[in-house]
C-alpha cells in the first residue's frame, strides 16, 4: 500500500480560514447530542456469528482530538457528534440506539412489548442494538416493526429483531408506506449492482479510518457489512392522517413520496407529543441525487411536505426526532428546524429553475448559488452528505436531462476516444503531465483532475498520471465538506494507488431477493440479456406459478424479454416449454443459481414441452461486475 500525501499549504491555510467563519459559537448540538445518554456498547464493536467484524464504532476513537489541517473543520466536527453511540432517552417511553450503523434505531415502548422503528442495515447491528435496548430496560418482546422508507439502511437488520414467525402469527405487525416493497427491491436488485459498487466510494467503507481517511459519511460513519434481511410489510399506510393503535400506541401517519425515498412517511405519536420526520429532516442538506445513483428527488414537493408536518404536527410537538443524528427538543426550536430545512430545499429549487429560465446549464448554476445568511449559519443545513453543488446539478436534470443545449454536447466522444484526442491536442501525455504539475503547485487541483483523468483514460499504464490523479484527489478529498465528496476523492485515489477494492456490501441478499414478485423477477432477468447475443433468438416459454394462482408468459424475441400474465379468454400460440413450480423455486432457478436438474429431479419444478429452451434463454444472459472500473477505464 501507497502512502497517502499530507495536505498542501494552500489546504491548510483553506482549512484555516473556514475555521475563522464557521459558527462554532453554535453549541446546541453538542448538548442535544448527549442529552438522554444512558449507556454505550462496550466495546463498540458488532460481529457477525463467524467473529467477522460487521461494525466498529471504536475506530475512529481519533476525532476525539483537535481537527487536523486534512480534514475540513465542519466535516471534523460533524463526524464527532455524529460518532457518539449508545442508548439514548428521547422522552419518555421513546428511545433510540444511535452510532451502532449508519442510521438510528428507535424504539417506542407499547403496553406488551417494544416497537422498533428502521431496524438498521444489517441483523447483526439491529441485534446488538436491541440487546443493548434490553440490558437497560428489560426483556420486551417486539410487538411491531415500522419501516419509514425503502432504503436499506431503514429496514435490512428486520431479521435481528423480530422473526417471521412471529410477523406471520400477527404478533408482530409490520408497517411501511404503500409502495415500499416495490421500491426497496427494485433499487437493489435492478442497478444494484452498479449502485453497491459506488456506494463502496460514497461512504468510503474500504478506506483506512483516521486522519487522511475516512472520517465518515456525514448522515452517519459509514454502513455496516452484516446480514441484509427483509420481512415483507403486513399494514400499508396509504394517506396521510391515517392512524393506527400498536401496541397501545397511537401513531398519525404522514405519506411523503418522492421526498428523501420514493415511499417515505413521517408520523406523530399524540401521546408523547413526538414527531418522526424519517429521514426527511436530518443535520445537513440532503441528497436529491445520491453519488451512488438514484432517481432524482423532487425538492419541491420535499418543501412542501415539510410545510405540511410542520401545520400538522411540529406546533403540537415537544421534541422532533430522524432516523439518523440528534432530537431536537422545544417546540420553537423545532419549529424552528423544520422552516429553515424547508427553505433550504424549497430555496435550491426556485433559484435553479430561475437561473436555468435565464440560459444558465446545471454546472454554471452550481458556482452562482449561495445560500441566504440565516440558512447558511445553521449546521444543519450544511452539505455534509448533500451538497448545493450536486444538488443543483441535480435540479437541472430533472427539468432539462442530461443534456446542455449546446450542439457541441450532443454527440461526444466517450471517454477513452474523448482522451486519447485530448492528449494528443495537448502535445502528449507527458507535456500535459509537466503542465498539470504546474497547476498541482498553484493548488488549481480541479482543473488538475480533469486533465490527468484524461492522460489516465488514454494510456492506462502511465503510473506518472496515476500517481498525480492520486496527489490532487486526495488533497481535493482533504478539503471537502461534504463526506460523501472527501470519501468519492479518497476511494479514488485509493484504487489508483492500490488496485480497485471491489464492492465491500451485498445487495442480492435472500430475504431481499424472496420479496420479489414474479414480475420484478423476470424483469431481473430482462437487465441482462445481452441484446445483441439475442437478436435472432426466439423462444415462447409459459411459467404455473402455483402459489400464486397464474399463468407468466416469456418472450424473447429481437434481443429483448417480454413478460406478462396470460389473458383468459385469449388463443396464444403454444410455448415452446413451460414449468410449473412456486415463486420461491422460480427466484431460485433464475436469480439465485440453484440446479435445475435438481430442481426437477426433487419435483420443485414440472417441465413441459421442451425444457432445453431454458437453457438457451440462461446462455444470452450478462454477469453483473460488482469490480467494475471508476477512475480508470
Amino acid at each position: 500500500m501507497t502512502t497517502s500525501t499530507e495536505p498542501s499549504e494552500l489546504i491548510v491555510e483553506s482549512q484555516r480560514r473556514a475555521a475563522t467563519t464557521l459558527p462554532f459559537a453554535d453549541t446546541a448540538d453538542l448538548a442535544d447530542a448527549d442529552r438522554g445518554f444512558i449507556a454505550a456498547l462496550e466495546p463498540g464493536i458488532v460481529t457477525a456469528a463467524d467473529g467477522t467484524v460487521v461494525w466498529d464504532n471504536d475506530s475512529y476513537d481519533f476525532l476525539r482530538e483537535p481537527c487536523p489541517a486534512s480534514v475540513h473543520p465542519s466535516l471534523w466536527r460533524q463526524s464527532g457528534v455524529v460518532v457518539k453511540q449508545g442508548l439514548y432517552q428521547v422522552v419518555e417511553g421513546i428511545y433510540q440506539i444511535r452510532g451502532l450503523d449508519l442510521s438510528n434505531m428507535t424504539l417506542v415502548e407499547g403496553t406488551a412489548g417494544v416497537i422498533v422503528i428502521d431496524p438498521l442495515i444489517c441483523a447483526e447491528t439491529a441485534a446488538a442494538g436491541l440487546a443493548l435496548y434490553r440490558a437497560h430496560r428489560g426483556g420486551r418482546p417486539v410487538t411491531g416493526l415500522i419501516y419509514t422508507h425503502s432504503h436499506v439502511d431503514h429496514f435490512g437488520g428486520a431479521l435481528g429483531v423480530t422473526s417471521a414467525e412471529d410477523v406471520a402469527a400477527g404478533r408482530c405487525p409490520v408497517l411501511a408506506p404503500a409502495g415500499f416493497l416495490e421500491h426497496a427491491v427494485a433499487e437493489n436488485v435492478y442497478a444494484g449492482t452498479a449502485m453497491a459498487r459506488r456506494a463502496a466510494y460514497m461512504y468510503g467503507a474500504a478506506l483506512p479510518r483516521g486522519p487522511l481517511g475516512q472520517v465518515g459519511a456525514g448522515l452517519g460513519q459509514t454502513t455496516s457489512l452484516g446480514t441484509v434481511t427483509l420481512i415483507a410489510p403486513t399494514v400499508d399506510i396509504t394517506a396521510t392522517g391515517q392512524q393506527e393503535t400498536v401496541d397501545g400506541v397511537r401513531i398519525v401517519f404522514q405519506i411523503t413520496p418522492g421526498t428523501e425515498a420514493p415511499a417515505e412517511m413521517n408520523f406523530y405519536f399524540p401521546d408523547h407529543r413526538a414527531l418522526c420526520m424519517a429521514e426527511n429532516a436530518t443535520h445537513t442538506l440532503h441528497n436529491l441525487l445520491t453519488l451512488r445513483g438514484a432517481l432524482v428527488r423532487d425538492p419541491h414537493v420535499w418543501a412542501g411536505y415539510l410545510t405540511e408536518a410542520i401545520n400538522l404536527y411540529a406546533r403540537d410537538s415537544d421534541v422532533v426526532f430522524a432516523s439518523h443524528h440528534w432530537p431536537t427538543w422545544g417546540t420553537d426550536r423545532l419549529v424552528e428546524f423544520l422552516s429553515l430545512q424547508r427553505d433550504l430545499y424549497g430555496y435550491l429549487h426556485d433559484q435553479t429553475l430561475r437561473l436555468l429560465n435565464q440560459g444558465h446549464v446545471g454546472s454554471e448554476i452550481a458556482e452562482l448559488i449561495a445560500l441566504p445568511p440565516a440558512i447558511e449559519n445553521a449546521w444543519h443545513t450544511h452539505g455534509y452528505y448533500g451538497s448545493v453543488s450536486h444538488n443543483v446539478k441535480a435540479i437541472y436534470q430533472r427539468y432539462m436531462g442530461w443534456f446542455d443545449g449546446n450542439p457541441a454536447h450532443l454527440w461526444e466522444h466517450p471517454p477513452v476516444e474523448s482522451a486519447r484526442r485530448h492528449v494528443e491536442f495537448m502535445g502528449g501525455a507527458d507535456e500535459v503531465l509537466r503542465k498539470a504539475q504546474v497547476s498541482y503547485d498553484a493548488g488549481d487541483y480541479r482543473w488538475v483532475a480533469q486533465v490527468v483523468n484524461y492522460v489516465i483514460f488514454a494510456d492506462p499504464d502511465n503510473q506518472a498520471a496515476k500517481t498525480l490523479q492520486a496527489n490532487t484527489f486526495e488533497q481535493l478529498g482533504y478539503g471537502a465538506e461534504n463526506a460523501t465528496w472527501r470519501n468519492f476523492y479518497l476511494s479514488g485515489a485509493y484504487e489508483l494507488r492500490n488496485g480497485s477494492f471491489g464492492t465491500p456490501t451485498t445487495t442480492n441478499a435472500p430475504t431481499m431477493l424472496a420479496a420479489l414478485t414474479v414480475e420484478q423477477i423476470f424483469d431481473a432477468m430482462a437487465l441482462r440479456v445481452d441484446g445483441p447475443k439475442a437478436w435472432d433468438m426466439r423462444v415462447v416459454t409459459d411459467w404455473h406459478i402455483t402459489d400464486e394462482n397464474r399463468i407468466h408468459r416469456l418472450e424473447l424475441r429481437n434481443g429483448r424479454l417480454t413478460h406478462y400474465d396470460r389473458p383468459d379468454g385469449v388463443a396464444l400460440p403454444d410455448p415452446d416449454a413451460s414449468f410449473t413450480l412456486t415463486r420461491p423455486i422460480l427466484i431460485r432457478v433464475l436469480l439465485s443459481g440453484a440446479d435445475f436438474g435438481a430442481l426437477v429431479s426433487s419435483g420443485a419444478i414440472t417441465p413441459g414441452g421442451d425444457p432445453t429452451k431454458l437453457a438457451d434463454i440462461v446462455g444470452v444472459f450478462d454477469q453483473p461486475d460488482p469490480d467494475f472500473a471508476i477512475v480508470t477505464p
